[in-house]
């Protein structure tokens, strides 16, 4: 539990809001909340010291001292967030107990916070296991967050964009950083990645970036011309397209003379 008495104390010290936060264990959103409210309610150092922790927090959070029920997050939205890069359930616990503290709302503890939601998760089935057959697809995309490589010349740091291929079945992969995510960057590393791996599987999966697809509706889907037509010997591609959002089958251009092991 939050102790409040400490904050307002460490704040009459001086202390700023982020030295008072690693000291109290809490949030730096919760110490700025707390001193908001004992700034309103008139709670200074003198006026509290003589108080216990117990109190303190009662006369800034009245509704929640006595006996308010658990605030229960929204998890639809937290599915939603989960889903964006980055984000995590440690993050959105974080801003979970800011909103409850904000609406003088009692928040779960992290622990219970995360139970609900691997329950909402089991329940509303929001995740699906996805079965993959050994050698049959290629899910290829550019990672979502830039590397860095050093010029040695010139001491400049250049961004490096992450191309990643993954055999789904086994999870090997194959990653080549580029200086751009242009054509050229595109087709290069998709030759790489069949000469790495040895052979070209049946369905390639790339996501729907410009340098692969060009539209891509629920009526229509227009590839980019010099996509679908390299590969490991500047021929066609051996085997079909299948683009993620659309789950089209396979259109074979030829059959693979190769054949992975997934």
């Amino acid at each position: 539990m939050t102790n409040y008495k400490e904050i307002i104390r460490l704040h009459s010290l001086g202390l700023n809001k982020t030295r008072i936060a690693e000291s109290c264990g809490c949030a730096r959103s919760t110490v700025i909340t707390a001193l908001h409210k004992a700034e309103e309610n008139g709670l200074s150092w003198n006026a509290v010291k003589n108080l216990s922790s117990e109190e303190v927090t009662r006369k800034l959070y009245p509704a929640t001292s006595m006996g308010q029920r658990y605030s229960m997050p929204d998890y639809e939205w937290v599915h939603k967030e989960m889903q964006k890069s980055g984000v995590t359930l440690s993050l959105l616990w974080v801003e979970y107990c800011e909103r409850c503290r904000q609406n003088g709302e009692l928040p779960y503890k992290s622990t219970q916070f995360n139970k609900y939601y691997a329950d909402y998760v089991h329940k509303t089935k929001a995740t699906m296991h996805l079965e993959h057959k050994p050698s049959e697809n290629l899910q290829v995309d550019w990672a979502g967050q830039t590397a860095g490589i050093t010029d040695t010349d010139t001491g400049e740091r250049l961004p490096a964009y992450l191309f990643v291929a993954v055999l789904p079945y086994s999870g090997y992969a194959y990653t080549e950083a580029f200086l751009n995510m242009k054509q050229e960057a595109w087709i290069t590393a998709h030759v790489h990645a069949y000469n790495y791996f040895g052979g070209v599987t049946r369905i390639l999966t790339p996501d729907n970036l410009k340098t692969g697809v060009i539209k891509n509706t629920r009526t229509e889907t227009v590839l980019n011309k010099a996509y679908p037509s390299t590969d490991t010997e500047g021929q066609s591609v051996r085997g079909g397209l299948r683009w993620r959002c659309l789950h089209l089958d396979p259109c074979c251009v030829a059959e693979p003379s190769v054949s992975l092991l997934g």
